[in-house]
């Protein structure tokens, strides 16, 4: 099976040119924080539910997206709780209102 998933980096902005081949993931990397600062857990849990389904919908295609959930999958714990906390319930509400 021919892999989909991009897992080189590949941040950037086209046509521009970086120094450093890493400097486009910092940016995001920092960017990425900033954008959790000061919220509590609940708020970044669905700060993070709505990020995930939006760049699902942007990226669209299936092989993609089953590759990067078991991408992200691998290696964590094989026991996953069976039911969702209570902030991964209201971080999928969250993001449930905030689509159209």
């Amino acid at each position: 099976m021919t892999p989909h998933l991009q897992t080189q980096p590949n941040f950037g902005i086209p046509g521009e040119h970086y120094l450093n081949a890493y400097s486009p993931g910092d940016d995001f990397y920092q960017a990425l924080i900033d954008s959790h600062r000061n919220l509590d857990e609940t708020e970044s849990h669905a700060l993070n539910a709505r990020l995930i389904l939006l760049l699902a919908n942007h990226i669209g295609d299936l092989r993609v997206l089953r590759e990067a959930l078991a991408a992200a999958r691998h290696g964590a714990p094989a026991a996953a709780p069976a039911t969702p906390t209570a902030a991964a319930a209201a971080a999928s509400a969250a993001a449930a209102e905030t689509l159209p």
